[in-house]
């Protein structure tokens, strides 16, 4: 039992550190001109907006259902935000691996208010991945407690996450080239 354990481990801190690594490499690659084929993969932005609000949708009402002892739709609610994670993930890869990065145009205060938004939703989403990943981890092995002990950071930094997700897109959006 003891190697399971220190392969699902292993597995998880494989995998926590390589997604931020892989993501921030991707954005420095030289970019294929994948939009030109169809333009499909400029729309991923929007649908990742529309990911991100169904995630913290999705994470309030699973602490919802959750305090309300709703244990079945907590796990549907939650499992569907971690699926919708990936996908967003996916999306996010193949936008950033394909389309050269948008500067954003606004002035003045504005600036910093997105800068203040952009550069705190990557420093946790950053942190978000590993704590999901425990989290989904000590929900699927039914270590309870130790699930508990974690949600208590992993959902206020992921719903911070998925909302200035959107925040951001809201705010660069009009300055996407097309």
């Amino acid at each position: 039992m003891k190697k399971g354990v220190n392969i699902q481990k292993l597995s998880f801190i494989s995998v926590s550190v390589l997604v931020p690594v892989l993501v921030a490499i991707l954005i420095y690659l030289p970019k294929k001109d994948f939009a030109a084929s169809g333009g499909w993969v400029t729309e991923l932005p929007f649908y990742n907006a529309i990911i991100n609000s169904l995630t913290a949708l999705l994470l309030i009402v699973g602490v919802f259902f959750v305090k309300t002892r709703k244990i079945t739709l907590h796990k549907i609610s939650m499992a569907t935000a971690f699926l919708l994670g990936v996908v967003f993930l996916v999306f996010y890869v193949i936008y950033h691996a394909s389309v050269t990065s948008t500067h954003f145009g606004g002035e003045g205060w504005v600036k910093g208010v997105y800068f203040f938004f952009l550069i705190s939703h990557i420093l946790l989403a950053m942190i978000v991945v590993p704590l999901v990943l425990a989290a989904v981890y000590f929900a699927i092995f039914d270590k309870l407690d130790s699930h508990r002990r974690i949600v208590k950071y992993t959902f206020p930094v992921w719903l911070y996450v998925s909302v200035t997700g959107v925040i951001v897109y809201l705010m660069i959006s009009p300055y996407y080239i097309n």
